[in-house]
């Protein structure tokens, strides 16, 4: 299924944050590169992913979701930064994720629901951004969360603690590694989290059939 049918179909938007795998992909020790995701939009059937690697249509993934649990399933479209998943699960599962779904969906509305934004971390509303290195090297990443003083980002390379480098406008080092990505931390924090938004997302691609899609989400 394509990305533009799968919108015209009943789904939920929802932001649930996660991790996926991919065939072929493996970190220096050999093992299958983690990364981390977002979902756009879910059904019962099928997820949108905003993610760091992109893979091939085609290719099966295993993802986990703290809001929803471990999926199976393969990548049928693509667009930038984003693909999707056609899930693979038994009718129970599909009952138990749609009784998830419209939980959250009410969720959502709840104007008692605190808005992330006011907190210490938040995920910004465009998770892609460019990672610059030392020698002048651009790779996308996906921001998995950030805070007026660093980053925490997945892509598809993982630097040794202490690399400089800049995220969207910010310039600092790396502090942490982690399964799926890695922590930098700003060598200026930024004055306000309207200009940390502002300054740290850098888009890594221009693509006019993916803008069009993801203002549709």
């Amino acid at each position: 299924m394509s990305v533009e049918t799968f919108l015209r179909q009943r789904s939920v938007r929802v932001e649930a944050a996660g991790t996926y795998t991919l065939p072929n992909w493996y970190d220096p020790q050999g093992r299958l590169g983690t990364f981390a995701c977002r979902t756009t939009r879910v059904s019962p059937f099928r997820m949108i992913l905003d993610v760091p690697v992109v893979g091939r249509i085609g290719d099966r993934l295993t993802s986990y979701f703290r809001d929803f649990g471990k999926f199976d399933g393969e990548i049928t479209d693509i667009i930038a930064g984003s693909f999707l998943v056609e899930l693979e699960m038994t009718r129970v599962m599909r009952v138990r994720l749609a009784d998830k779904l419209e939980w959250l969906e009410k969720k959502q509305k709840d104007a008692n629901v605190r808005d992330l934004r006011r907190n210490a971390r938040f995920i910004p509303n465009a998770p892609h951004t460019l990672l610059t290195l030392a020698d002048g090297t651009l790779m996308s990443c996906f921001i998995i969360d950030v805070s007026l003083s660093g980053v925490a980002v997945s892509a598809e390379m993982q630097p040794s603690i202490g690399t400089p480098l800049a995220v969207g406008a910010y310039v600092g080092r790396v502090v942490r590694i982690f399964e799926e990505g890695f922590a930098v931390k700003f060598v200026e924090p930024a004055a306000s989290l309207l200009e940390l938004e502002r300054r740290i997302i850098r888009a890594p691609v221009s693509d006019a059939r993916a803008n069009a899609l993801r203002d549709r989400c």
